[in-house]
């Protein structure tokens, strides 16, 4: 089965990739893998005090994907999977569209400020020749009936 994967982190545009990457898994067969990477600078303290706060972004990360998941499930009847990695995002992302065969596209929020699309995609655009799959970017300020439509 091809799965998309979509990266869960705290940005807006998240939202709008969750969204695509269930409505094409849905229309298409396929599932949803969703990555969330725990950056390794949020646990440079003492080894008791970085364990919990390694724990405490499990909980957050399981909580948010947990939102998504249901609505995945009951809007379009997909369940995802929810893979947690730790390290730099990118170099997590690329790993795991490297170790798991069946993902076939990666799927990225972009933002709509001035400052850029975000980090992940530009810094995955960067390295788009790293991974052997395409990556779909979906503008964050997308409205939902155009998403529909797309898809």
């Amino acid at each position: 089965m091809r799965k998309f994967l979509v990266v869960l982190d705290d940005s807006r545009e998240c939202l709008n990739a969750m969204r695509f990457a269930a409505m094409r898994a849905n229309h298409t067969g396929g599932g949803v893998e969703i990555l969330s990477v725990i950056p390794p600078d949020e646990f440079n303290h003492w080894i008791g005090v970085g364990e919990v706060m390694r724990e405490e972004a499990r909980e957050r990360i399981h909580a948010h994907f947990e939102v998504f998941a249901k609505w995945m499930r009951d809007r379009q009847n997909v369940d995802p999977k929810l893979v947690i990695r730790e390290g730099e995002p990118v170099d997590q992302i690329i790993a795991q569209v490297s170790e798991d065969p069946e993902i076939g596209v990666l799927v990225l929020g972009a933002g709509t400020d001035k400052q850029g699309p975000g980090p992940l995609v530009t810094q995955l655009t960067r390295n788009s020749g790293l991974l052997p799959i395409p990556v779909t970017i979906v503008p964050g300020d997308l409205s939902k009936e155009r998403l529909e439509a797309i898809t």
